[in-house]
């Protein structure tokens, strides 16, 4: 009867669009007409959708031209790398707190705070070109890192109410939806020009203006479209009988493994990825083949999550991480043994995508699964933190690396973190189940 108190909250009256329905109802509850949580769920995959093009075109548009920004107002190609490093540095410290809102407030309120920030950046990043001010730009790019950091929290809300068996599936495709707007965003740079010499606006500003504007309208759907929160709807819900997810293990160690997975592999990737334009510009490769290589890299990360999320759903999350482990050692391979040949290196970017792919998309499924009640909101924060601080330390010492042992001798140190996943995957398939 608790539950079907709880439940009541959500009955026909609140959300009318949602009734009737030919969902579970959980014993004891009898006469309570429960949500139709399958078609919550896909409203819910929709709205998110439609806010991660808009935050991807405000992301992809920043992040193409912030390195050229960083350059010309520091006065100095070596500070250049600024853009990219203080934005991962805002996602990573804007990672809690916006899980903690998300604990208190729900989904709704989270996204959409984060992605006004987010808008709020770009428009600190227009106020420092017009005054010259670098420590003013660092702000920005540290401020629109917080709209990384609704992109990453929108894939865990997309599972708040999916059941086990398409778990995996909704998230990669809000993951998937991601890639739109990427490859849009740097489209604009053009027409964002065209706005700025219209509005009289320093260089280069336009396209940040354009991401002022996509965050403002992703904070828009968030808004009003995320009803009812996700989030907020878990919390009142019994857990379903049928949700086991195939090769789930439960227990403190199989999260620890489940966060880990998603940390390392991102910093794997990042190592390899952020240093492969270095190394073919210094083997005379031109400009243009090094944006073909990485554009080809992002494709790989992206274009296969949703076959990814099915895998995970249908063989277990373990087994999908292993699978993108096998990956990355394809990938690292074809880098460490064709280091010298441009097309080895790109086909070794391209692996290096999926594997980041499947144990991305696989990995954070898995944390869902160990995670249910008021505790989700709060690891999942803690997951994207770990992500991003393992992201910023991979590229910080891929640096280090390169100059040390080469690219051949970067790509076998990555190697050895890919061991060390493969190790805890082995563990985790042979542990006994416990309780989290």
């Amino acid at each position: 009867m608790i539950f079907g108190s709880a439940l009541c909250r959500y009955s026909a009256p609140a959300y009318p669009e949602f009734m009737p329905t030919n969902s579970w109802t959980p014993a004891g509850s009898s006469t309570t007409t429960a949500p139709d949580l399958p078609a919550i769920q896909r409203h819910t995959v929709r709205v998110l959708i439609a806010a991660q093009i808009l935050g991807g075109i405000g992301m992809g548009s920043v992040l193409s031209i912030g390195a050229v920004m960083a350059a010309v107002i520091s006065g100095s190609e070596a500070l250049s790398g600024t853009a990219a490093t203080l934005s991962t540095l805002g996602a990573a410290a804007s990672a809690i707190p916006l899980a903690r809102l998300a604990q208190r407030l729900g989904r709704r309120t989270a996204l959409t705070t984060g992605a006004l920030i987010a808008a709020s950046g770009s428009l600190t990043v227009v106020g420092a070109a017009a005054l010259e001010s670098f420590p003013l730009l660092l702000l920005g790019f540290a401020l629109l890192g917080v709209g990384v950091a609704v992109n990453l929290q929108s894939r865990f809300a997309a599972t708040d109410i999916a059941s086990s068996q398409r778990r995996g599936r909704d998230l990669s495709l809000v993951v998937w939806f991601t890639t739109v707007g990427a490859v849009l965003g740097p489209n604009l740079i053009g027409p964002g020009e065209v706005v700025a010499d219209t509005l009289g606006m320093p260089d280069l500003t336009g396209p940040f203006l354009i991401a002022a504007a996509a965050q403002v309208a992703a904070a828009a759907v968030y808004l009003v479209a995320l009803r009812p929160d996700p989030y907020l709807l878990s919390r009142t819900l019994p857990s379903d009988p049928r949700d086991d997810a195939p090769g789930m293990v439960r227990g403190r160690g199989a999260l620890i493994f489940a966060i880990g997975s998603v940390a390392v592999s991102h910093a794997v990737m990042v190592s390899v990825m952020s240093m492969t334009p270095v190394h073919l510009v210094n083997h005379g490769v031109t400009l243009t083949i090094v944006g073909l290589t990485i554009s080809l890299h992002i494709a790989g990360m992206y274009a296969l999550s949703p076959v990814f999320g099915w895998l995970s759903d249908r063989v277990g999350r373990v087994g999908t991480i292993l699978i993108g482990q096998a990956l990355f050692i394809v990938s690292l391979t074809f880098v460490a043994f064709g280091a010298d040949s441009p097309v080895l290196v790109t086909i070794g970017l391209i692996f290096l995508g999926l594997g980041w792919s499947a144990s991305t998309v696989s990995g954070s499924a898995l944390v869902a699964d160990l995670v249910t009640g008021a505790a989700r909101a709060r690891i999942q924060g803690r997951t994207d933190l770990s992500m991003n601080l393992a992201g910023a330390f991979g590229g910080a010492a891929s640096g280090v690396v390169l100059a040390m042992v080469g690219y051949s001798g970067l790509a076998w140190a990555a190697g050895l973190l890919v061991l060390l996943i493969v190790a805890g995957a082995t563990t985790m398939r042979t542990a006994r189940p416990l309780s989290v």
